[in-house]
């Protein structure tokens, strides 16, 4: 698959019909976030593949409410990093953008996978970290759910793209523009 149809197809469907997460697929997924560059190839990023049926129960109690959907998931990914793995700059902790770049990388191989791979943000840190027995000075910083869309249900709002910002309201050119300040709702 090309990069540009990845891009294109990758979508954050709730939705989710049950799959195996194969080791494969994981090494896959791994393979591809570890390609991705980061600040003097530091790579801070870490990632926990939850497949066991035990586990994904008890993140039933880790989900905010309006992530139930994330029940019907095959895999949970916990993504993880803390600040001293990477570089910090004029007071830029780069951690963060390096393991987003990485995040980035994950989810378009997924794409290519035929995959879900959703990430989320509404859940708790701190049962997330108990569950998973993350020691207390590494970030969670996002979850991934993975799952195959499904062909069967629906939920309301996966039928169609979310509305994106207009091109003109996310880059300039030469110096800065005010029209990067424009505000939209979804």
């Amino acid at each position: 698959m090309k990069v540009q149809l990845a891009i294109q197809k990758r979508r954050s469907f709730r939705a989710l019909d049950k799959i195996e997460v194969t080791d494969k697929i994981i090494s896959d997924l791994v393979c591809a976030a570890s390609l991705a560059p980061s600040c003097f190839n530091n790579q801070p990023w870490k990632f926990i593949f939850v497949r066991k049926n035990e586990l994904l129960e008890k993140f039933k109690t880790v989900v905010s409410k309006g992530n139930e959907w994330v029940f019907e998931s095959s895999c949970i990914i916990a993504v993880l990093s803390k600040k001293e793995l990477d570089c910090v700059a004029k007071g830029i902790e780069y951690y963060l953008f390096d393991t987003g770049l990485g995040v980035g990388q994950l989810l378009l191989k997924a794409t290519e996978l035929g995959l879900v791979a959703h990430v989320i943000a509404g859940y708790s840190h701190e049962k997330t970290k108990k569950i998973l027995s993350i020691p207390e000075d590494w970030h969670v910083i996002a979850l991934i759910a993975v799952g195959k869309k499904s062909k069967k249900k629906k939920i309301i709002g996966d039928e169609s793209r979310p509305e994106r910002l207009a091109a003109k309201y996310i880059y300039s050119i030469d110096e800065y523009s005010k029209k990067l300040n424009k505000k939209v709702t979804h």
